[in-house]
């Protein structure tokens, strides 16, 4: 025991030596304070007196409670001068709640990771204790307006390392703030906080609203104040019974809102389509060595000019992505930056075997936004092309809707460079 305090206080006193704060991570402490606690307090004590500026109490196997965690950060303030930080893992799923326990005992630091991304069942998501210490416990974590902002960090992020979105994470998540049910989404739209514990805005995400057989139109009416037509009664009804034929025919629109949000254009005559597909054909062939080649060929007219792609592809779906990638990104760039992150497909009326109508549901992002889109057939090719094809013409009509926005910063930026 002697021999290990004294290489605390060396390793610490060295660090200090060349000018550093050193900020002392006390690996297992919870662990070997739960075995041994006098010998787990002296290896703090080391630190501290040997000069570290802040001591990290870590739960390193993440195997730890609530209340143990309050525990040990109280007899360690007790027992120390020093500030006192806190290293959660998520491995009993109880991190976020951990490190709340530990800012509630004194503890002035937390380490963590964004969207909790770590080791093993992940590090604590940096996202939620943010969150909740600002918005909850009235703690001063960031500096002024940038909370607004933590939804867009957290999607960076996972497009930075390549991940796909959580939906269901916490504050940022598509589905954080997302509703279904007829008097559930009348309550939201009359009274937010009757289903929401905070303003999404508060953290840059959204409210969503829904559209299932669940769904009435109390739903429709939420989800068209956006386009400043639910005071048209008329066209409520009308796009009520449209949403209930496509639903018969086996559409859902609940993880399908691209899709839901291009119909109500339509049926208020809002649509503008950026192009217009003329016919697509997909052949599959088996080469030489026995492997199967896909290739689709697109027709589309887009700004009066037809044209005629062709590409090949691993399977239907990626041959007629690519496809109308090439007929289209020449006349809109921004094209590149969407990719097709998921493709489900699910047989509506099993019991018609190979006559069965499917419906295919895909998920695609780009830099700031994940939505989805749904195509119905009995073709299981057809119902991805439809699918596909809102894709591409809901990320052109949100980029379409940002050209305002982004013309207002480049300006911004010239004033500010003197350009």
């Amino acid at each position: 025991p002697d021999e290990n305090w004294k290489m605390i206080a060396d390793s610490v006193a060295y660090c200090r030596s060349a000018g550093r704060d050193v900020f002392y991570d006390a690996e297992h402490f919870f662990d070997g304070l739960r075995r041994n606690r006098e010998y787990a307090l002296q290896t703090l004590r080391a630190a501290q007196d040997a000069g570290a500026s802040v001591v990290i109490l870590c739960d390193t196997n993440g195997g730890t409670l609530p209340e143990e965690i309050a525990a040990g950060v109280d007899e360690a303030r007790r027992s120390l001068r020093v500030d006192l930080g806190i290293h959660c893992h998520n491995d009993c799923d109880v991190a976020v709640a951990n490190t709340l326990a530990a800012v509630a005992k004194g503890a002035v630091q937390v380490q963590g990771t964004m969207n909790g991304i770590g080791e093993r069942c992940g590090n604590v998501d940096l996202v939620s204790v943010i969150a909740n210490l600002a918005l909850k416990a009235g703690h001063e974590v960031l500096v002024p307006d940038s909370l607004a902002h933590l939804t867009e960090v957290s999607r960076y992020v996972y497009e930075t390392a390549n991940m796909n979105f959580r939906s269901g994470q916490p504050f940022v998540g598509a589905s954080a703030f997302a509703h279904k049910g007829g008097m559930h989404t009348h309550a939201v739209a009359k009274v937010s906080r009757s289903y929401e514990h905070i303003d999404p805005a508060l953290v840059g995400n959204e409210r969503r609203f829904l559209v299932s057989e669940l769904s009435g139109q109390s739903t429709i009416l939420a989800k068209t104040t956006k386009y400043a037509v639910n005071t048209d009664k008329a066209l409520m009804v009308k796009i009520l019974g449209q949403v209930q034929n496509l639903e018969h025919e086996g559409y859902e629109f609940e993880a399908a809102e691209a899709s839901f949000d291009i119909l109500v254009k339509k049926a208020a005559g809002l649509y503008r389509p950026k192009f217009e597909r003329l016919s697509y054909r997909v052949n599959v062939e088996v080469n030489a060595q026995g492997s199967p080649v896909t290739e689709a060929t697109v027709k589309a007219r887009v700004g009066g000019e037809v044209t005629h792609t062709v590409s090949e592809g691993d399977g239907p779906v990626n041959a007629l992505d690519g496809a109308l990638r090439k007929a289209l990104e020449r006349h809109y760039p921004r094209l590149r930056e969407m990719s097709l992150v998921d493709y489900k497909v699910r047989v509506i009326n099993e019991r018609a075997g190979t006559a069965a109508r499917v419906r295919v549901v895909i998920e695609s992002k780009d830099g700031d936004s994940v939505w989805g889109t749904v195509g119905v057939s009995e073709n299981v090719i057809e119902a991805s092309w439809l699918a596909l094809v809102d894709a591409f013409e809901h990320k052109l009509a949100k980029d379409e809707q940002s050209k305002p926005a982004r013309a207002r910063d480049a300006k911004v930026v010239e004033t500010s460079t003197g350009v």
